[in-house]
């Protein structure tokens, strides 16, 4: 497992791949995520080697991306698909296969198995793109109650309703994107975690929860960083992956107002801030 920083999960908006790699760098991160638009714009005006010499030279790996596909918009989604295979391989010769998304826990408009069977089809033809270049997927599943309950129609919100869904796909190289904040929230526990394989999991998101707040009542952009209160047991969550064998990315996703609030005015200070928690975390897990 390696830590790594996305800018955009702590408030850090709009730095070019090459500041956000050296942020990441001197704030104590293995990894960084990106933009493989970014990156595939790159790759064409100066070449694949000055795309992969910028991770290169910060000392940091290409952590993960987020899936550039807008799969809820029907205007756009087939257009999006269509361009999929040249970001994927853009992405794969970084050796960086790991795509990511989340799927809302609800609908308005369709009923719980009309859903499931929508999600199948929409996603199982990206899925296939993907594998084509030799790149996985990793779908995260939403759990607060709170967040679930604006919606007319529940849909997938725990660990097993995504498994289940990674399977229905069918294409061998769809799992989760494993969130401690989500385990959490849907009522999961650390047990749970046994039950999968180490390819199970794409991603990993680390967060802690605010202290003195009941866990239905939690709010999901309401979070702390890793270590923070204790409310999630991440040292167990820790040793569950490790357990298990997962070797990939590990971000703080704290969605923290007074995190973003110093981000926006000195960034390298919130990044080190997250560095320091997750060291904090490293070192509680025995991962040092």
């Amino acid at each position: 497992m390696y830590s790594t920083l996305s800018p955009d999960a702590i408030g850090v908006r709009g730095l070019p791949l090459a500041d956000a790699a050296r942020l990441a760098r001197d704030a104590g991160f293995d990894g960084v995520s990106f933009d493989v638009r970014e990156a595939a714009s790159l790759v064409e005006e100066r070449g694949p080697r000055h795309a992969r010499d910028i991770f290169a030279t910060a000392g940091v790996r290409p952590g993960y991306w987020n899936l550039p596909v807008a799969w809820l918009q029907e205007e756009r989604w087939r257009a999006d698909l269509a361009d999929l295979p040249r970001l994927a391989s853009v992405a794969r010769g970084l050796g960086c296969p790991r795509a990511i998304t989340w799927v809302p826990s609800g609908s308005d408009e369709r009923p719980n198995e009309e859903n499931f069977s929508w999600h199948v089809e929409r996603f199982r033809p990206i899925a296939a793109a993907l594998g084509d270049e030799g790149c996985r997927l990793g779908l995260e599943f939403i759990g607060p109650r709170t967040f679930r309950a604006r919606f007319r129609h529940e849909f997938v919100y725990t660990l097993d309703g995504m498994i289940g869904l990674a399977a229905a796909i069918g294409t061998g190289n769809v799992g989760v994107l494993l969130d401690s904040w989500h385990l959490y929230t849907s009522g999961g526990t650390l047990e749970d975690l046994d039950r999968l394989r180490a390819d199970d999991v794409v991603v990993v998101h680390v967060n802690d929860a605010p202290a003195g707040v009941a866990r239905d009542e939690q709010i999901d952009s309401v979070r702390t960083l890793p270590m923070e209160t204790g409310v999630i047991d991440l040292p167990g969550f820790m040793g569950r992956l490790r357990a298990m064998g997962y070797d990939g990315p590990v971000t703080p996703e704290p969605f923290s107002r007074g995190l973003a609030d110093l981000a926006a005015t000195d960034p390298a200070a919130a990044a080190r801030q997250a560095g320091k928690a997750m060291a904090t975390l490293w070192q509680a897990a025995g991962l040092t």
